[in-house]
C-alpha cells in the first residue's frame, strides 16, 4: 500500500502553516487538569480532515450519528531525545460515552504486572505457572493452556495472547487474577477517574458473578504453592451512571424499541486510552502518579507483543486468518499488506459497532513518529445485538484513510530534531 501521497501532503502542509502550534504539555497532565478542550475540534484536525472529502465529508455531515472521536498528538524531540508533546482533538469529550470493547485489555495487562511487583514474592514472576479454580457460580476453570509453549498457563502468555489477538479468555484471566477493586482502584488513583472496568469479555454474566472472582494458585517448577489467592468478591462502590443509546436492542431473538443500557458495561474513554497508551510508551513523559509500576523488561515485553505481527509468534503460532494486520485498524484497515519499516504500537477494540484503536506508529525508515486514536460508532440503524454493524464498509476504510492522512502530514511536517527511534527497533524473535 502506498502511503506517500506527495502532492496531496505537500497541499495540507502549505494550509496549515498559517496554524499557530499549540503550547507544548505532557498529554497525561492535560487531560487530568482541563477537560474542556475536548469537546472542542482543532483547526489543524478539522482542516486535514476537510481535505479529503472523499474520505470523510458523508461521516462528519452526519456525526451525531457516527460519533467520531480523534486525538493526535505530534512528538518532536529535544537535543537529549525527550519527547515533546502537541495535542489535537475531534470531538473527543470523555463525558460522550463510547463502549471500549477489548480496549480494557491494556491497562489490565499492564495491571498484571504491576501487582506481581508489588507482590514481591520469590520464585513469583509473569511466567510462574498460574492455575485458576472455579466456584459454582458460571465461573470456569483453567489448569493448562494449549497456546502455551510447554501447556502452562502463565501471566506473560496471557498477555501475549491478549495484545497479539486480543484474546478473551486470556483477559478474563486477568480480570480474576487481579480484581475489580484493583482494578478500578488503582486506574483512579493515577487519575483515571471515570474508568470502570466491571465485567469479563465475552461471556454471560451478572453484575453479582463479575464482581466475583475466581481462586487462583501460583506454582513453582517443583509444583509447590507459592502463592495462592482465595475467591474474592468485589465491594467497589462505582459512579452510577445511566447510559442508554440508540433506539432499540435484540434480547435473544425479540426486538425491544427501547434505548439500550450500557450504564453496566465497562467505560474507558478515548481520552483516557491515549493517556494510558502515553504512559506504557513514553512512562518518562508523564507525571509519576500515572506512570505503572513496570521494569525494563516488562516495558519491553508489552512493546514487544503491542507491535509484533501475528506470523512472528510461533507460541502460539497463528494461522493465516490472522494477517499482518490483523488488530491494526489505524492506517490499515485491519486487511491491507503491512510495511516491515512501520511498526505499530497500539491497543484495539470492537463491540456493540464501536470501533476503536490506540496507536503509537514509527516509521523507521522515514524518522517519524506520531500518537493516534479514534473512535466510531458502526451502528447506523441504532439497534444493538442484531449483528448489523458497518464495521467492513465503513468503520475499517474510516480508520484506514485517518492513518493514511495523518501519515502523509507527517512525513511532510518539519523536525528542528531527527528522533532515535532504536528503543523501538525490537528483537521479534522472544
Amino acid at each position: 500500500m502506498k502511503f506517500k501521497n506527495w502532492l496531496a501532503g505537500a497541499m495540507v502542509i502549505i494550509v496549515f502553516s498559517c496554524y499557530a502550534p499549540k503550547k507544548f504539555a505532557t498529554p497525561a497532565m492535560e487531560i487530568r487538569n482541563d477537560t474542556t478542550k475536548f469537546s472542542k475540534s482543532d483547526a489543524l484536525l478539522t482542516g486535514l480532515l476537510d481535505q479529503y472529502p472523499q474520505y470523510f465529508d458523508a461521516l462528519l455531515k452526519n456525526n451525531a450519528n457516527w460519533k467520531i472521536k480523534i486525538i493526535y498528538t505530534q512528538i518532536d524531540r529535544k537535543a537529549n531525545n525527550k519527547p515533546v508533546f502537541t495535542n489535537y482533538y475531534f470531538n473527543a469529550d470523555p463525558k460522550q460515552y463510547i463502549y471500549p470493547a477489548s480496549t480494557v485489555k491494556l491497562p489490565v495487562a499492564a495491571l498484571a504486572l504491576q501487582r506481581l511487583n508489588e507482590l514481591k514474592i520469590p520464585g513469583l514472576d509473569k511466567n510462574t505457572t498460574m492455575i485458576t479454580e472455579a466456584l459454582d457460580n458460571g465461573q470456569t476453570a483453567i489448569y493448562n493452556d494449549p497456546n502455551s509453549p510447554d501447556g502452562r498457563p502463565t501471566i506473560s502468555n496471557y498477555i501475549k495472547r491478549i495484545l497479539l489477538v486480543s484474546d478473551n479468555e486470556a483477559f478474563n484471566r486477568l480480570y480474576e487474577f487481579l480484581g475489580q477493586e484493583y482494578i478500578n482502584n488503582t486506574l483512579h488513583q493515577m487519575g483515571y477517574d471515570s474508568t470502570q472496568i466491571i465485567h469479563r469479555l465475552n461471556v454471560n454474566m451478572t453484575e453479582e458473578q463479575n464482581r466475583t472472582t475466581n481462586p487462583v494458585l501460583f506454582y513453582n517448577g517443583a509444583s509447590k504453592i507459592i502463592y495462592q489467592q482465595p475467591a474474592v468478591k468485589s465491594n467497589l462502590e462505582y459512579q452510577p451512571r445511566k447510559t442508554f443509546l440508540g433506539k432499540g436492542f435484540y434480547d435473544g431473538d425479540q426486538l425491544i424499541n427501547e434505548p439500550f443500557n450500557f450504564s453496566k458495561k465497562n467505560r474507558l474513554s478515548l481520552v483516557d486510552l491515549h493517556s494510558i497508551l502515553i504512559s506504557l510508551i513514553f512512562p518518562d513523559a508523564v507525571p509519576a502518579r500515572q506512570r505503572f509500576n513496570l521494569t525494563p523488561d516488562d516495558y519491553h515485553q508489552l512493546h514487544s507483543y503491542m507491535s509484533m505481527w501475528p506470523r512472528e509468534s510461533t507460541a502460539p503460532q497463528y494461522d493465516t486468518s490472522y494477517n499482518d494486520a490483523y488488530g491494526k485498524f489505524l492506517l490499515y484497515g485491519a486487511t491491507d499488506t503491512v510495511d516491515n519499516n512501520i511498526r505499530i504500537f497500539n491497543k484495539e477494540g470492537d463491540a456493540y459497532g464501536f470501533l476503536t484503536d490506540a496507536a503509537y506508529i514509527v516509521d523507521f525508515k522515514n524518522n517519524i513518529e506520531f500518537l493516534l486514536s479514534a473512535s466510531i460508532s458502526c451502528n447506523s440503524d441504532g439497534i444493538y445485538n442484531d449483528n448489523t454493524y458497518e464495521y467492513e464498509t465503513v468503520g475499517y476504510p474510516f480508520m484506514k484513510h485517518l492513518g493514511q492522512v495523518i501519515y502523509n502530514y507527517e512525513l511532510g511536517r518539519k523536525r528542528k530534531i531527527t528522533p532515535d527511534l532504536s528503543e523501538f527497533k525490537l528483537d521479534y524473535g522472544r
